[in-house]
């Protein structure tokens, strides 16, 4: 027989803080590998370093505030997002992400496919 499939819950009590930058409070609800949900919180006024998620496509969903995405040549392409949309970000893509106005962002998160680590810090994008 293979391995049983259930669906679940998971409880505002059972989601729980992992490390990140300061100004980013992540909090995890979902780990296992190829997968990996849960919620941000971004101060406004933060700009990432640039990075990208390796493997991992990215799909953020905006509950508050704004969120943008800045990549492509030089940095100068922006995808911005506010309550109620959804950004994607796909696997290998370098980018950095912003959060403009005054307000913070909340949003949440899913990581899916790939392995090894959800970011890796590079060198920004060429002019």
């Amino acid at each position: 027989m293979g391995e049983l499939v259930e669906a679940m819950r998971i409880g505002a009590d059972e989601v729980v803080e992992i490390e990140g930058p300061p100004e980013i409070h992540r909090r995890q609800a979902f780990a296992k590998p190829g997968l990996w949900a849960g919620l941000t919180t971004t101060e406004p006024g933060l700009v990432s370093g640039w990075h990208h998620h390796g493997g991992h496509d990215t799909i953020v969903y905006v509950i508050s505030g704004c969120v943008a995405i800045e990549f492509g040549e030089g940095g100068r392409q922006v995808v911005q997002g506010g309550a109620s949309d959804f950004l994607v970000i796909p696997s290998g893509l370098v980018h950095r992400e912003s959060t403009p106005g005054e307000e913070p962002s909340r949003s949440v998160v899913i990581r899916a496919g790939g392995d090894g680590p959800p970011t890796v810090e590079v060198d920004g994008p060429s002019s």
